[in-house]
């Protein structure tokens, strides 16, 4: 297994199924987790989980909540254009 963290910038508020509240605009860490696919001739790994962190509403600062999305999901809010 490897995980990968990268972070990815929201212009605007975004929406995600995983989760009841609309997320405003900001820098959210996010990993991607895979899984080497055994039996091959190379190395070639499978996605398994995709996990963003946002903040937690209530709690101390800084506390964050990780919620497993779907990848496609997260990508489409990420490119999604606000409304007019």
């Amino acid at each position: 297994m490897r995980t990968t963290r990268e972070t990815m910038t929201f212009d605007h508020p975004f929406s995600l199924t995983a989760v009841d509240k609309v997320q405003p605009a900001g820098t959210y860490t996010v990993d991607i987790d895979e899984e080497l696919i055994e039996g091959l001739s190379f190395l070639a790994y499978r996605r398994v989980a995709t996990t963003i962190y946002l903040p937690l509403i209530e709690g101390n600062h800084g506390s964050v909540q990780a919620v497993r999305v779907d990848p496609r999901e997260l990508t489409a809010a990420h490119q999604e254009t606000p409304p007019a």
